[in-house]
């Protein structure tokens, strides 16, 4: 069993002890939540697919932790005119674990 959610913009294809990084969102480490933009719930040959979201899904997640990413550098150069510019960046992110789809 499986389901489609909606978070941060970007949809995941999660399924029930799946670990993922998501986009950062207000919660504690340890706290519970539910998503409730559920796209679609999948359960062998049943699937149930929303126009655009299911009203009776549910999907339960765990936060595990708050983090920030690796550093990503950003450099641009033009040659012969001597410019540069560097810039760095480190996406926040929260790592969460699915405990339960109910649909």
């Amino acid at each position: 069993m499986f389901a489609v959610i909606k978070t941060g913009g970007k949809q995941y294809k999660v399924a029930e002890g799946e670990k993922l990084k998501i986009e950062k969102i207000e919660k504690n480490p340890g706290d519970v939540f539910n998503f409730e933009e559920v796209l679609a719930v999948i359960k062998g040959a049943d699937i149930q697919i929303g126009k655009p979201l299911l009203s009776s899904a549910k999907v339960e997640a765990k936060v595990l932790e708050n983090g920030r990413a690796d550093k990503v550098i950003v450099f641009k150069y033009h040659s012969k005119t001597r410019q540069r510019k560097k810039k760095g960046h480190r996406q926040t992110f929260s790592q969460i674990q699915i405990t339960k789809i109910t649909a």
